[in-house]
């Protein structure tokens, strides 16, 4: 009678009830940390370019923005009235973080530029993060697709 919360019934919640719900606010939480990361990584660049009147690079731009769009997305989603669509979301996400790890593996780790320690760090944080949302994609289109069924014929039968 306890447990009885954990296993609630696709019909009353369209993720699958509250044990299926909690490792995705394990993987939502870790998708918000990274991003956070992502963000103060790249940042730094930005803010130190901005302090020596230098112009700065879109493509930190850019990172500093997939950053803060993972983070706000990682908190949005959490929200349950969100979670039946949200894997076409989190595939955009990860659309946009394999981007982000493209564009500065290149420069980074398979570059001849003597980088830092801290950018080539800040390239697998995002290969993680990309990792992460695509996990969360393939979990919610899982459920998507097994989650409230109905049988064929009448309609009432949970299948």
């Amino acid at each position: 009678m306890a447990l009885a919360i954990f296993n609630r019934s696709s019909s009353t919640s369209p993720s699958g009830g509250l044990l299926s719900r909690v490792p995705l606010w394990v993987l939502r939480f870790l998708q918000f940390v990274f991003a956070i990361t992502v963000i103060g990584l790249y940042a730094q660049d930005l803010n130190h370019q901005r302090t020596v009147n230098k112009y700065s690079e879109s493509r930190w731009g850019y990172a500093t923005a997939v950053g803060t769009i993972g983070a706000v997305s990682s908190l949005l989603l959490l929200w349950p009235a969100l979670a039946m669509f949200a894997w076409a979301w989190d595939f955009v996400v990860f659309i946009l973080f394999i981007a982000l790890f493209g564009l500065f593996a290149s420069m980074f780790v398979h570059g001849k530029n003597n980088s830092s320690k801290r950018m080539k760090n800040a390239v697998w944080i995002d290969l993680i993060n990309a990792l992460l949302w695509l996990v969360t994609a393939l979990y919610g289109l899982g459920l998507f697709f097994t989650r409230g069924r109905r049988s064929t014929y009448t309609g009432r039968a949970t299948v």
